[in-house]
């Protein structure tokens, strides 16, 4: 029988599919409220879920709403009003499509009537079903014995009644998983089911959680994303166990305040220590954005004797207009040792201070201003710093022309306080105008700079019988000259057709010496001593010292590139050669212990091979024939997550001890499910480990788990940093989350590696 088809326009609404965008805040809800996380999952994980592939088109975009198109073998008027269609019948709109064996429908009453084996699509989802009725006035369509599949997510399932509608699916003794046919790790079945594609998140009454066809888990009502739009509800719990915090539970519940603020509390269960509350809250304006951030921990049943146990944090970006910003980064603790004792998201347990500060930033047509309120909270048994109340900056963007000459003046005035030192207060206000001259061309490059440092110091304090003066000025001249060349040619070193460049640099720089011993320490410290910061003109980062110098820096870097203009080594080489012995660090009436007068530093890079990396450094003190610091790195880097990592690192004095260490990093895919990770680090000086850090981790389309383990010294800033007993911590940790019920991210082992006291950095690449 020839096909027959018609163009009927009848008043039928399918259910349409909205395209929302993206929320530009994190998405960080879970079931009821699972992680809706955007990152994308790994190809190697999911590969045998690909059978939720995209079908091809199936809608007629090009029909006008209201009007359907039906294609069928035979066709049968029943009156003006009413149609029977047999066969393989076809039925089109401009967002849904049917194929069914027979439709009946009635105009006048607004009904569609379709019988199975059918399939029914639209922009979510694909039905199968015995039996179709649709309303064509209201957009209702109802299917029974139905089986659907998502199209914009993981999701499948099965229910004894479907209803679809403009809102969403409507599913009555139904079930729902993101497990494939034949691998059904989990899934739920429910009394109800609302999938609502508008809001992005299902809903559930009379649920049972099913592990490999076992209920596990009743619940009266549930909720769970399916997609990455937000909603208040509990996030995945995550469960470990260790020496010292013994059982551990974290149950982060989110709450949803508002499209641009939104608050997460987190209970925290310690068995050796008690119940810890986290909090955070994030908000986002038009001109503003941050975070506050609170721990509190009422009692430490371990150390009763500490009381209550606190940590804030607090971050903002505030953007006001072109000209002014405004930026805040606060964290306090209560105690020395809280982050090494109860570990914190917004700091690390190998920190030594804390910063808390505040500026106000103006930028104009040719100055900047920085007006800054600064303290930082030192860890541990050390001096208190000062505070800057405040501090005022200003730098000159813009130079003054004058003549062949550049002219700029930059300078502060600061306020310091800290009433534990011999100078509790101090103002300093520092002016520096500087004259330059520079030149540069492609091959070669000249810079001449005449600065003149002058500074001045009201001091406060019982000085009585010290070295310190309540007035101090100081001027001190200071003249640098620099000059680099750039040299070129094509090389088959390393590789082939490459170029090869030298790039050799001398510096001069002369500041006289001065006594500033009648001068405090508020904002002072001695620099890196790197290849870089050999051509620095200073050895300090404030001004309440300056270096004398009387040296001259010589220094070269050669790199080479491949033909594809990647640069796949270098190597930087450097030493200051001093011309009067009063300019040596050592020779000056404020060096330290760690000053040295005939510094070799040195940086190299080989990257050989596309998967291998090489990098290492050195400085060493030529003239007591010492290594200072030196470190070393080779690092493989495969696809599919694999990686090794092999890293040295040795100083010669760190708060008066020598370190040396040597560590290694693994991530190794044992199938395309499972991972292993380990990371090990030893103390050669010591003679013992330091840091033993394993995890396996097992990863599908529908569910993941990580399980870890660790056994590392537990840090305490209140004794000396070589202790003879150390004390080791270890434990154990699991996470576990269904997807599309716990959240959708792909789980990258590397993150594991980075939770330790040494995490893995991954190697620089220019090209990255």
């Amino acid at each position: 029988m020839n096909k027959l088809w018609g163009m009927i326009a009848l008043a039928l609404y399918g259910t349409h599919a909205h395209a929302t965008e993206a929320s530009t805040t994190q998405p960080v809800i879970n079931s009821a409220a699972a992680v809706a996380d955007t990152q994308t999952v790994s190809p190697t994980a999911i590969s045998h879920c690909l059978d939720d592939a995209r079908p091809a088109p199936w809608y007629a975009p090009n029909l006008p709403f209201g009007v359907i198109e039906i294609v069928a073998d035979d066709v049968e008027l029943i009156g003006q009003d009413s149609a029977q269609f047999t066969g393989d019948v076809d039925i089109s709109s401009k967002n849904m499509s049917l194929s069914a064996q027979s439709a009946l429908i009635d105009k006048q009453q607004g009904l569609l009537n379709a019988k199975g084996p059918l399939t029914y699509q639209n922009g979510t989802a694909i039905i199968t079903s015995r039996g179709l009725n649709a309303s064509l006035n209201d957009s209702n369509i109802t299917l029974l014995g139905a089986d659907y599949k998502l199209t914009q997510q993981q999701g499948r399932g099965g229910a004894e009644q479907l209803r679809v509608s403009e809102e969403g699916l409507f599913l009555n003794n139904a079930s729902f998983t993101t497990c494939p046919v034949d691998n059904e790790t989990w899934s739920i079945s429910a009394d109800e089911i609302i999938l609502s594609q508008q809001e992005g998140w299902g809903e559930t009454w009379g649920t049972t959680l099913k592990i490999y066809d076992t209920p596990v888990m009743y619940l009266p009502y549930f909720t769970f994303p399916i997609n990455d739009q937000r909603k208040t509800g509990f996030l995945a719990p995550k469960f470990s166990s260790s020496n010292r915090f013994g059982l551990e539970t974290v149950t982060p519940y989110y709450i949803n305040l508002a499209p641009n603020y939104d608050l997460t509390l987190t209970p925290r269960y310690m068995s050796e220590k008690g119940l810890q509350l986290k909090s955070e809250f994030r908000y986002l304006t038009s001109t503003t954005q941050g975070m506050l951030g609170v721990e509190y921990l009422g009692s430490d049943d371990s150390d009763p004797q500490l009381g209550s146990r606190h940590l804030y944090h607090w971050q903002q970006q505030s953007y006001f207009n072109d000209s002014w910003r405004a930026g805040v980064d606060i964290t306090n603790v209560s105690d020395d040792n809280y982050l090494t004792d109860l570990n914190s998201d917004y700091a690390t347990k190998t920190d030594t201070h804390l910063a808390r500060s505040a500026i106000l930033t103006h930028l104009g047509e040719r100055w900047r201003t920085d007006i800054q309120v600064q303290d930082y909270e030192v860890l541990g048994d050390h001096l208190e710093s000062y505070t800057a109340l405040p501090r005022i900056h200003f730098t000159q963007t813009t130079p003054y022309k004058l003549g062949w000459f550049d002219a700029v003046i930059n300078g502060e005035v600061s306020h310091f306080r800290n009433s534990t030192r011999i100078i509790d207060e101090a103002t300093r206000v520092h002016l520096e105008p500087k004259v330059s001259f520079s030149e540069e061309r492609y091959a070669w490059s000249f810079l001449s700079e005449l600065s003149v440092l002058h500074t001045y110091y009201n001091q406060e304090g019982d000085l009585q019988g010290t070295e310190f003066e309540d007035t101090v000025s100081r001027t001190v001249p200071k003249v640098r000259l620099y000059s680099q060349l750039n040299f070129e040619r094509d090389t088959s070193l390393f590789v082939d057709d490459g170029i090869q460049t030298l790039e050799p640099q001398v510096q001069y720089l002369y500041t006289p010496n001065k006594d500033q011993n009648n001068i405090g320490l508020f904002d002072t410290t001695k620099l890196q001593d790197d290849f870089f910061g050999l051509f620095r003109d200073r050895r300090f980062s404030g001004v309440d010292r300056i270096a004398a110098a009387n040296q001259i820096t010589l220094g070269a870097t050669t790199r080479v590139f491949d033909k594809s203009n990647q640069e796949v080594f270098h190597l930087s080489a450097g030493q200051i050669f001093y011309l009067s012995d009063s300019a040596k660090p050592t020779s000056q009436d404020f060096a330290t212990q760690n000053t040295y007068n005939s510094l070799f530093a040195s940086e190299a890079m080989w990257h050989w091979h596309r998967r291998w990396y090489l990098s290492g450094g050195i400085q060493y003190d030529i003239d007591g024939s010492q290594m200072i610091q030196s470190h070393l790195t080779l690092d493989y880097k495969g696809d599919d997550n694999q990686l090794v990592q092999l890293n040295h690192r040795y100083a010669n004095d760190v708060s008066g001890n020598t370190i040396e260490q040597v560590g290694m990093f693994t991530s190794v895919p044992l199938n395309d499910n499972w991972q292993f990770v380990a990371s090990y680090h030893r103390d050669i000086e010591s003679g013992r480990s330091i840091e033993f850090y394993s995890g396996v981790q097992y990863e599908s389309c529908c569910w993941a788990v990580q399980i870890t383990g660790r056994r590392q010294i537990e840090t305490d800033l209140n004794q000396s940093i070589n202790q003879e007993q150390a004390v080791f911590d270890s434990g154990i940790g699991i996470k576990f989350v269904l997807k599309g019920l716990g959240g959708s991210r792909s789980y990258d082992a590397q993150e594991i590696l980075k939770e330790g006291i040494f995490g893995y950095r991954r190697p620089y690449f220019l090209t990255n």
